[in-house]
């Protein structure tokens, strides 16, 4: 099912708390906007404040949006953009397989891809794929600059502070999302809803230590 054949779609809209782009009113304009030129009924706005890592099936508004499809209370599920549905290939893989089982569809508006032809689904597939792989990229990037700036500390005969208890990849993310322009809080926020473990091993980031990481990173590339 493609856009022109969809009359009732749900309109699922996400963000990951604090973020400034993709603001959960400029996905809903997008979403009515296309619902008034293809002729939709939006029969529910649903949104999630939550990390594009976490499935869709295990967000709390996502289960909602696809148990509509499902149940067949509308035809299709619509997204603003790509990483407002998943960040995660699998995740995306699967969403794609059930709507082709159980007959419903996949609207993404940007970028405009009818997902119900093949080369559309192979198109949502490449670009999902090399989205995840530019975000390993950046993670084995941040952690080979810190790795340099150790070994220079250390050949200066210098440190860079007590031992580090949050691993290298870790750290590698929060500087990564930072840069991505998200804040603290909203880091931190990710980071607990994706259960990544603190350095005491709990769950639970506050912003407080984010910054604490990003400022003591920004010391130790300074230096």
């Amino acid at each position: 099912m493609n856009a022109a054949q969809a009359r009732k779609v749900v309109a699922y809209m996400r963000t990951s708390t604090d973020e400034q782009d993709n603001g959960i009113e400029a996905q809903r304009e997008a979403i009515l906007r296309a619902a008034e030129f293809y002729g939709w009924e939006v029969v529910q706005e649903l949104e999630d404040k939550i990390s594009g890592g976490t499935d869709l099936a295990k967000r709390p508004k996502g289960q909602i949006a696809l148990a509509m499809v499902r149940e067949g209370i509308a035809d299709a599920l619509v997204v603003a953009k790509l990483d407002r549905l998943s960040r995660s290939v699998p995740d995306f893989g699967r969403i794609l397989e059930d709507a082709r089982k159980e007959g419903w569809g996949v609207v993404v508006l940007d970028p405009n891809i009818d997902t119900t032809s093949a080369n559309g689904e192979l198109v949502l597939n490449v670009l999902i794929s090399v989205a995840q792989w530019e975000r390993r990229i950046i993670g084995e990037r941040t952690k080979a600059a810190l790795s340099v700036v150790r070994e220079r500390v250390k050949a200066e005969g210098g440190n860079l502070g007590r031992p580090r208890a949050v691993p290298d990849d870790i750290v590698a993310r929060i500087l990564r999302e930072s840069r991505e322009g998200k804040s603290a809080r909203a880091i931190a926020r990710d980071l607990t809803a994706d259960n990544v473990p603190t350095a005491q091993g709990a769950s639970n980031w506050s912003h407080q230590t984010v910054q604490a990481i990003l400022s003591r990173e920004a010391r130790a590339l300074s230096a």
